[in-house]
């Protein structure tokens, strides 16, 4: 664990340089305004330890699988998000000394992003080589307010002398991805031109032909009048620049400010694209930067005012928070349907940047509640129209009848991973994409996704697992053979008690969809049959039949739900009882080691009564928690929310601040040692759920929200907003009382410590905050 960054309610501050962690802070660092995004990188020169990594949503590679040996089903590439031209940089010489911190003086040093407002500062003092003393201040932004734009205010004041100054001011395409399986180049050169005081350099992407064009336009200014500079432009190969040379007297500030514009041929024509980029030029310089800069904190204003979750007595726990919540809505905004959500965001590259199964599991109920029901709606629709793809994806390893599986990793609905144990047997991915249209149903109430479009996935996903289990005669069970669960320290198993689970209730969901339809709109219902084929008795006889016959393992000695078959022939070692030499697991131990091995990577049986959680009583939870928690080690971001939730629904609150600390300082204190690869964006809605649906006790039952909240010991109270039907709730938990605000709609009634209340409008309503205590 690291702890070098400064404890802050809303900013993220390096109040001294790191060199050994600078990755680490680049990720940390980073800016995004869900269209396009960068790694929190100096805009000088550097020399040190970097990964320069800049991103355009959207825009990716189908780089060519790599693996030792190839199997028959395995995707043809991976989707790379593609590091895009590097348009931050702004590089400097003073007096002929290159301006590289690895190779100056350091003599002060804060950078500090702050979330209230989406802004990078930078703030430094050097000595260069030949002893002249500089203030560099450098201040940026990606707005969300004008989501094609960015801009850079960028000053350097000499302290101790007078100096020439040249700033070197470019756009530069010639980029790699660091993870390109064959050091391969993915863009191509399309044009670049350098004149008067604008850049652009338009790249094609190659196999895809996606087109970007990226464009600056500057201002120069001493003491804040604009100056005439002597320019020298010059272009190569992807590339254009200008040089910029003046003379400044000491004390004196010299300020360049960068406009920048983003644009690509998913919004525009190509042809259009270079005119499109310049009328952005135009429109920022002529707005100016500091009214570019209020516009992007107003709407950043807005995203808090939604979205803001308020600690008292934790400022840890407060900046961790605001830093998860930042960094998902600087990811997606929800405006654009083609569009979704990284597990990296515009952090890093690992994992492609593409969209996994943490969308629908995690980051669903983050925009239910805390933004437009078009946001959520949107990230449904994203998948609906994958569907056609997912029927290829199971057809490619010999499913039929439109049978759907969704993708592991995907840009375009194919599938890309290409590790056996994760394409061919992760399958309760389709369970997750299954849940999110039951969870968006039974948040919104909107049924018409469900009717319209849900339901075909549904019947996919369930001629899919109709099709993957078996019957076995020597258990008169079905079973589902060769799969591997959440824990995926666990491969090829059977029977894995959660994808089982999800399987039996992805057929009983989609049965009571198919008639709840058939009640209310005979019409559209015939006319779902006829377009997917379903002879409705016949296929949903079957999956009846599976739904009272599938194998659910338990070990009833211990009273416990079994990961999978064997996983008691394991040796039962706790994770107390590793050396710390040991941890984490998967970068000390061998991958058969990993495997023979009872650990838990992340949660599997949990998953499942996190999901289904009504369906058990307290005492099952409990049982489940105790056992499986202690041999959990949370190598996956995704683990800490689901334990941190658990453990605040049984009464174990400790445990529950403890996960919760785990998810949320997860990236700020680099827990899992992988930080400098990026952040990890789609976990961070998990830290949102472990307050609201954790501390919070947050559930929807019958139509009706329901709140049983309980109080860290470590905190004097918190407070959050729920978007709920129409309707924003705000609830804040002190050392005795709920308070609970209905902020806008009419009277609504909610459950609170399962006691029936009702909010009225623009009214308080005051209750005692009973104690929960863990039950032994």
């Amino acid at each position: 664990m690291k702890d070098y960054l400064k404890h802050h309610e809303w900013k993220i501050i390096e109040d001294s340089f790191h060199a050994s962690y600078n990755k680490i802070s680049e990720s940390l660092f980073s800016i995004g305004n869900g269209r396009f995004g960068q790694r929190g990188m100096f805009e000088e020169k550097y020399s040190g330890q970097t990964m320069q990594g800049s991103y355009v949503a959207g825009v990716y590679y189908p780089d060519k699988t790599r693996v030792g040996w190839w199997k028959n089903g395995y995707p043809e590439y991976f989707a790379k998000v593609l590091n895009a031209a590097d348009w931050k940089s702004i590089h400097v010489k003073v007096n002929d000394d290159e301006v590289d911190i690895a190779n100056c003086e350091l003599l002060l040093f804060c950078r500090t992003l702050d979330m209230q407002t989406g802004t990078l500062t930078r703030t430094m003092q050097i000595k260069t080589k030949s002893g002249v003393v500089l203030d560099i201040e450098s201040q940026r932004f990606c707005s969300i307010a004008n989501d094609d734009t960015a801009a850079i205010k960028y000053s350097i004041t000499p302290v101790n002398d007078n100096v020439r100054i040249q700033v070197s001011l470019f756009i530069d395409g010639n980029v790699r991805n660091a993870d390109s399986n064959y050091e391969e180049m993915f863009w191509n050169e399309v044009s670049q031109t350098a004149s008067g005081n604008q850049l652009m350099v338009i790249t094609e992407t190659r196999k895809t032909n996606f087109r970007v064009a990226t464009g600056c336009q500057w201002i120069v200014a001493v003491d804040e009048k604009e100056v005439p500079c002597k320019t020298n432009h010059h272009t190569a190969s992807m590339y254009a620049g200008a040089n910029i040379e003046t003379a400044i007297l000491k004390g004196q500030m010299l300020t360049a400010c960068k406009y920048v514009s983003i644009v690509t041929s998913q919004n525009y024509e190509n042809t259009e694209l270079q005119n499109a980029c310049v009328n952005s030029l135009m429109w920022s310089a002529n707005k100016g930067y500091f009214n570019l800069m209020n516009d992007n904190a107003e709407a950043w204003q807005h995203k808090w005012d939604e979205a803001d979750i308020k600690i008292e007595g934790d400022v840890a726990a407060q900046q961790a928070i605001r830093f998860n919540i930042f960094q998902l809505n600087q990811t997606y905004t929800g405006k654009d349907a083609r569009l979704n959500i990284g597990p990296k965001g515009f952090t890093g590259e690992k994992y492609g940047g593409s969209t996994y199964w943490d969308t629908e599991a995690y980051c669903i109920p983050f925009y239910l509640s805390t933004a437009s029901e078009t946001v959520a709606r949107n990230l449904l629709m994203y998948r609906y129209k994958h569907l056609p793809k997912a029927i290829e994806n199971a057809a490619k390893l010999g499913f039929n009848n439109g049978a759907a599986l969704y993708p592991m990793v995907t840009m375009n609905g194919e599938e890309c991973h290409n590790e056996w144990e994760i394409t061919f047997e992760e399958i309760h991915r389709n369970g997750a994409i299954a849940y999110a249209i039951f969870n968006y149903s039974r948040y919104t109430g909107d049924k018409t996704y469900l009717y319209d479009y849900g339901l075909e996935v549904l019947i996919g996903i369930s001629r899919f697992w109709y099709q993957r289990v078996n019957w076995s005669i020597e258990k008169n069970k079905y079973v589902m053979l060769g799969v591997t669960g959440p824990n995926e320290y666990e491969n090829n198993v059977n029977n894995n008690w959660y994808t089982n689970l999800l399987a039996q209730w992805c057929f009983q969901y989609t049965i009571d969809s198919l008639n709840s339809l058939k009640k209310i709109d005979i019409v559209k219902f015939k006319f779902l049959l006829e377009k997917i084929s379903l002879n409705e008795t016949l296929e949903t006889d079957k999956w009846k039949d599976v739904i009272a016959n599938i194998y659910l393992p338990e070990h009833n000695k211990l009273g416990i739900f079994l990961q999978q078959e064997g996983y008691m022939d394991k040796e039962q070692i706790l994770v107390k009882d590793l050396p710390a030499e040991n941890k984490p697991l998967n970068q000390k131990w061998s991958w058969d080691r990993i495997l023979r091995s009872c650990f838990i990577k992340q949660a599997d049986v949990l998953q499942g009564i996190y999901f289904f959680e009504s369906n058990f009583t307290k005492e099952e939870i409990k049982r489940n928690f105790d056992f499986y928690e202690p041999r959990t080690v949370h190598e996956s971001s995704l683990s800490p929310c689901i334990h941190a939730i658990i453990a605040a629904h049984i009464g174990d609150t400790d445990k529950a601040y403890e996960m919760y600390l785990r998810t949320a300082r997860l990236d700020l204190n680099d827990y899992n040692n992988d930080t400098e690869d990026g952040c990890h964006t789609t976990s961070m809605a998990g830290t949102w759920m472990s307050i609201v649906e954790g501390f919070g006790g947050m559930r929807v039952k019958d139509d009706k929200l329901h709140f049983n909240p309980v109080l860290p010991l470590q905190w004097q109270g918190f407070s959050f907003k729920v978007r709920f039907r129409q309707h924003i709730i705000q609830l804040t938990i002190n050392k005795n009382q709920i308070i609970l605000d209905n902020i806008t709609g009419e009277n609504i009634s909610v459950f609170i410590q399962n006691k029936l209340v009702t909010l009225k409008q623009d009214e308080s309503t005051i209750l005692n905050l009973k104690r929960k205590v863990l039950e032994q």
